[in-house]
């Protein structure tokens, strides 16, 4: 029976639709009708949703009905599954519309046992490719550690091509040129990866394809610099592999195959909530493990902010036990029958079994870890040691350090580092010559405590703080807090309730002004330290970070008129600040852009996109490369007073 209450099309109360099933539609439409797709996809943003019996339908017109109805997964995996009740269906426009407006499904997710066409690749990949639990593909955090290298075979090299042809095609258009059709080309593409055991560049091509659909959509949260990066990776992983580079991180894991690990004992950090751009929300509770590990256990699904919210207390089940994520992040538990994915992500199957154990301190047992060596030295080891080109970039594991609260931007905390000290009952006084360290919000939705409880810290100028959180790899000395406590010792810190146990989760606990010291008249007196200048933000980078995101956000013709109109004053500050190979680099695209062809005629025609995309990949890489060892100098250099 259809919903009486229809709303408008929002992508979160679409079911995700596989990318094969999405551009198969796309090429069955009829040619003459791509030129309207992109409209019509536009104009559903207006249109009446209903629910029916174990789908959805889309109101597109008094002749026209389109109705999903998902498999198994909550996925639409098949092209039966979608249905239209005009004459041209199923090479109809409203059904084709509606299906590129829906969320792009994770096949690792969301797809059904493999056809008897595909059985043959899946089935060379091994048994380490059944994957349980998460929404997204984790591709590449490990293949680089298996010591293999072995050539792409002809297969995974036409694979990558046909990728290669798709984001460079893309690229030289521009985002707002990269509709429906340039989008079904690179999710065809990304199916053949697929079949080719090729996970890491299909992961970029889902990711490029999400991204594009939340640039050209205008959404919440969207950044243009992480569609540059996620086409930046597409077009360097399509492109080696189409070239025959052997390196086995190009390839990646397919999927996260959850191993089993006996017993384990793990004691909770902290809570995150998770709000993504592709319609998960939920929550992850940070771990470690007795052995020092770190690890996590979530409870991410399809969903919007409120999810996100409702999970600060949510249950969740580990088996045949009932997990609470904020006892859990607060306690610890001993777990048999455990089964952890390579990136450290806790297993639910139903052999597991587990115990709850009382929750230690941040400074004793293996929590104790998290803060043992001085933070800019474990932030710096970081960034030297991550590879720039991995989609598993810097900042994805925890940090800790003590800190002392010196000011306010906007929504940033500006902090020092404190310096050792033992003293009971004595504030340490911060690391001389230490760099001012911005906590930025990791999450600054309103249903979130993110930004109330920095703004809260802020307000006390002298306030000691242990922190909890993640490195910001793109920005210069920045952190993104997720849970703060008491230092140790100190006499102005904070003062959380008993029953929080010593940790204040900044996502979902509200910091109040009991918890935290009197006022510091001193302190308040004192001259705030001025923020330490931004390596990246005050260079002549972002010349070179404009022109690499105008490629993406206008094509190939914005690039080549923006050169037009600013001549010398591209290469020259850059040239003359010693950055001479990113002037050479710049330069290269700024000629590539204007580069045109003629026929035997003599005729101007189209540019061939592939020394176009060679030029764009050549700068992004070397931008990301510089602005990484300026970001890691960040976190040694002392601030400007």
């Amino acid at each position: 029976m259809t919903d009486s209450t229809p709303t408008a099309v929002q992508t979160d109360r679409l079911p995700p639709v596989l990318p094969a099933v999405a551009s198969a539609a796309v090429a069955a439409l009829p040619s003459r009708l791509h030129k309207r797709l992109d409209a019509t996809v536009e104009r559903l943003a207006g249109v009446p949703v209903g629910r029916v019996d174990g789908g959805v339908s889309v109101d597109c017109g008094t002749e026209a009905l389109v109705t999903l109805t998902p498999g198994p997964t909550g996925a639409v995996t098949d092209p039966h599954q979608a249905r239209c009740s005009c004459l041209l269906a199923p090479r109809c426009l409203h059904r084709t519309a509606v299906l590129v407006a829906c969320p792009v499904a994770d096949p690792a997710t969301h797809s059904d046992p493999v056809s008897t066409a595909d059985s043959s690749a899946q089935d060379s990949l091994g048994a380490s490719t059944r994957r349980s639990g998460g929404p997204a593909m984790s591709a590449g955090a490990d293949s680089g550690r298996t010591g293999r290298s072995t050539a792409p075979t002809k297969a995974q090299r036409a694979a990558a091509s046909a990728l290669w042809r798709s984001a460079a095609a893309v690229l030289a258009a521009g985002a707002p040129a990269a509709g429906a059709v340039p989008q079904a080309e690179l999710l065809r593409a990304a199916h053949s990866a697929r079949l080719a055991g090729l996970p890491r560049a299909e992961s970029a091509a889902l990711r490029t394809v999400r991204g594009l659909r939340a640039h050209r959509g205008r959404h919440a949260g969207h950044r243009l610099a992480e569609l540059v990066e996620v086409l930046h990776d597409l077009l360097y992983v399509a492109g080696r592999l189409a070239a025959g580079d052997p390196d086995p991180a190009l390839i990646g894991i397919l999927r996260r195959a959850y191993q089993p690990d006996g017993t384990l004992e793990v004691y909770g950090v902290c809570r995150e909530p998770v709000i993504s751009a592709t319609g998960y929300a939920g929550v992850v509770t940070h771990l470690v493990a007795a052995d020092g590990r770190r690890l996590s256990f979530g409870d991410v699904k399809p969903g919007g902010p409120d999810r996100a919210r409702d999970c600060a207390r949510a249950v969740t089940e580990m088996g045949a036990v009932a997990v609470n994520h904020a006892v859990l992040a607060r306690g610890g538990l001993r777990i048999s029958g455990t089964t952890v994915s390579p990136d450290g992500r806790l297993g639910a199957g139903k052999g597991v079994r587990a115990t709850p154990l009382t929750g230690i301190d941040w400074s004793g047992g293996p929590l104790a870890e998290l803060f043992a060596r001085p933070l800019a030295e474990v932030v710096t080891a970081q960034l030297a040691a991550d590879d720039p080109e991995d989609p598993v970039r810097a900042g994805t594991a925890l940090v800790g350090g003590d800190l002392m609260v010196v000011g306010a931007v906007g929504d940033q905390v500006l902090a020092r580092e404190l310096a050792p000290g033992t003293d009971a009952g004595a504030d340490r006084a911060p690391v001389p010559e230490g760099p001012v360290i911005r906590l930025v919000p990791v999450n600054s939705h309103p249903m979130l405590a993110h930004v109330a409880n920095l703004r809260r810290l802020a307000s006390r100028p002298g306030l000691r703080i242990r922190v909890v959180g993640r490195l910001d790899p793109d920005r210069a000395s920045t952190l993104h807090p997720l849970a703060v406590g008491p230092v140790p010792g100190a006499a102005t810190t904070l003062r959380l309730p008993a029953d929080w146990h010593g940790r204040a989760d900044l996502g979902y606990d509200e910091i109040q002004g009991g918890h935290l010291p009197p006022r510091d008249p001193a302190a308040m007196t004192e001259p705030v330290l001025a923020l330490g200048a931004d390596a990246v933000a005050e260079s002549p980078l972002w010349r070179v970070r404009r022109l690499v995101e105008l490629a993406v956000s206008g094509g190939r013709r914005a690039v080549a008129e923006a050169v037009r109109g600013e001549g010398t004053g591209l290469v020259g500050p850059l040239r003359r600040a010693g950055f001479t190979t990113a002037a050479t680099v710049a330069a290269a695209l700024a000629d590539e852009s204007g580069r045109r062809g003629r026929d035997v005629f003599g005729r101007l025609t189209d540019p061939d996109p592939d020394r176009y995309a060679w030029a764009w990949l050549a700068v992004t890489a070397h931008l990301a490369a510089t602005e990484r060892e300026l970001i890691r100098s960040s976190w040694t250099a002392p601030p400007v007073g």
